[in-house]
């Protein structure tokens, strides 16, 4: 099987998009990460829904989680304040995350092999410089794992 048929649809942010929209859309589809794309559709990263929810805690508490016990629940009411006015292209880490890419004609291994390399849930699945769809990790499970 090639990376072409194991492709989907993917939802697709750009790096000046709206934080907000992004982890709403993060959290209403229960995605591992957002594909992230310049002007032009090219993908030039990942934001995995783990920087996000980074991105909402204090550095004082991601320094020392013990801290968490000391606030209290309206933080969680503040989530939507944090992000206003952000864009994608601020939530990602300063080394952003690669997304890796793979050829149509790559085959499950080699997509797996980078995925696994890479350490990223998501995969491009380029033709030239053309998004042809995405591979997650768990759309790669459920294939390798189905019967033959």
């Amino acid at each position: 099987m090639h990376a072409a048929e194991m492709a989907e649809e993917y939802p697709v942010v750009e790096l000046d998009s709206d934080a907000l929209d992004a982890a709403r859309l993060l959290a209403e589809r229960r995605l591992p990460g957002l594909v992230v794309t310049d002007k032009t559709g090219c993908p030039q990263s990942v934001l995995p829904a783990s920087q996000v929810v980074q991105f909402l805690i204090p550095n004082y508490v991601r320094d020392d989680p013990s801290l968490a016990g000391v606030l209290n629940e309206s933080m969680a009411d503040r989530v939507a304040d944090k992000l206003a006015g952000k864009t994608v292209r601020s939530l990602l880490p300063e080394k952003a995350t690669e997304l890796p890419r793979v050829s149509s004609d790559d085959t499950i291994v080699e997509v797996a092999a980078m995925m696994a390399r890479l350490r990223c849930p998501l995969v491009a699945v380029m033709e030239g410089k053309t998004l042809l769809g995405v591979v997650s990790a768990s759309r790669l499970l459920e294939l390798a794992l189905a019967p033959h």
